[in-house]
């Protein structure tokens, strides 16, 4: 039930021991701030990395070729091997577990990418309709990514990054215009940003594979290729080591040279990102939960001084016929609103600033490698200011209790 008096009476005893409140509630105010901005750099750490170091699906695997290194079967070492659209065809019907794939090749020379009187040396690359959703950090900002029928038929469309629109079309819409590359035009049908922090992404012109092999490579190998794993089927691990070996033998290479072919295996490099942000997110909490920590003993200390204080007052109070549980309510209902304000204005100034600093980096148009968009859990941060007010609470139970149980004649005595 509410009491106006019992508020009347906290009101009162705050405003005549100012210092003594702002000591508290700055405390606990700390303790919630420190904790959110901590929260929030480490999250954004976690971010920057992944976004840094993930830029493919966590189930994609890149293989590549090199060269011999180990004479086989009448083969000497030193052979340049090169990957055949055949080799691709021959691992989609023999190999388990391949849930996409997709060839990649570059045009290579010199050459521009023009637009209406603007050409820029844009590189141009020949991927299929798998390449992008293993390239999860493409983020379509207009138009649509390269099908299934552009790639079947041939068709001479293109995709193109952010930075190839902005220099070749400046504010004009893309979509549904030709660009010319070494005399063949291919029309515009969708524009990609790319969220990762790796280098010239967004100048980047793909076409569908088939229309790369039939326009400017007939009949050439394939420089790369890309699968995404099944999962539910096979791991990463065991594909890799799968088509490895069928290449292999495709290839007429010596089952121990390891120099033939490599490979990039993100679901790899995805468990070190992992065990990278979990030794990140222990080292915040620890801090975190060391410098939560130091503003309950704050608290605490502090609530002992206030009881101490307030002996007196106390054995006045019992004097006049108040109860032990009064006394001790009264004391517990100034601390919590104590905590319980300073702690909220914590948790708001921590947000507050969180997105004040996610406003900077957004209109200084910074790209931070490592660190981005720094958040924080709102139950995370609701919980901790929670466990403060209740430490702050419990923190003026136990000096109350004990000067409850004071007899009047000896509080009464105290100075």
């Amino acid at each position: 039930m509410f009491d106006l008096d019992k508020w009347e009476e906290i009101f009162s005893t705050l405003q005549k021991n100012k210092l003594r409140t702002a000591l508290t509630a700055f405390g606990v105010f700390w303790g919630i701030l420190m904790l959110i901005i901590l929260l929030g750099a480490g999250q954004g750490l976690q971010n920057g990395v992944a976004k840094s170091m993930l830029l493919d699906a966590t189930n994609s695997i890149w293989f590549f070729t090199g060269r011999t290194s180990i004479p086989y079967k009448g083969m000497p070492p030193g052979r340049a091997l090169q990957f055949t659209e055949e080799d691709l065809q021959a691992l989609r019907d023999n190999i388990e577990g391949i849930e996409i794939m997709s060839p990649e090749n570059w045009l290579q020379g010199n050459y521009l990418a023009s637009y209406n009187g603007t050409a820029s040396p844009f590189v141009v690359y020949g991927a299929n309709q798998d390449y992008f959703p293993i390239k999860v950090t493409f983020k379509y900002i207009n138009g649509r990514p390269i099908n299934l029928n552009d790639n079947m038929e041939g068709r001479k469309v293109c995709n193109i990054g952010d930075r190839v629109s902005e220099v070749l079309f400046g504010n004009e819409d893309p979509i549904g215009k030709y660009i010319r590359v070494k005399d063949v035009h291919f029309k515009v049908v969708g524009v990609f940003h790319f969220e990762g922090n790796a280098f010239n992404q967004g100048e980047r012109i793909y076409i569908p594979f088939k229309t790369f092999q039939k326009t400017f490579n007939p009949g050439g190998p394939v420089t790369l290729f890309a699968v995404g794993t099944d999962q539910s089927v096979i791991t990463g691990k065991e594909l890799e080591q799968r088509i490895l070996k069928f290449l292999a033998q495709r290839h007429i290479v010596h089952p121990d040279d390891n120099q033939a072919f490599w490979t990039h295996n993100q679901e790899d490099q995805y468990k070190q990102v992992m065990g990278l942000m979990t030794g990140i997110k222990s080292f915040v909490w620890v801090i975190g939960v060391l410098t939560l920590f130091a503003g309950i003993i704050s608290i605490s200390n502090i609530m002992i001084i206030v009881v101490k204080d307030r002996t007196r007052e106390i054995g006045i109070r019992k004097a006049v016929g108040a109860t032990p549980g009064s006394i001790v309510s009264l004391i517990l209902q100034e601390a919590i609103f104590i905590t319980g304000v300073a702690g909220y204005l914590g948790l708001l100034s921590g947000i507050l600033t969180l997105e004040g600093v996610n406003h900077l980096l957004e209109m200084a148009g910074a790209d931070i490698e490592f660190f981005s968009q720094p958040e924080v859990n709102l139950n995370v941060a609701i919980s901790a200011t929670l466990v403060l007010i209740f430490a702050g609470a419990l923190a003026g139970l136990v000096p109350a209790i004990r000067a409850s149980r004071i007899k009047p004649v000896a509080a009464l005595k105290d100075q």
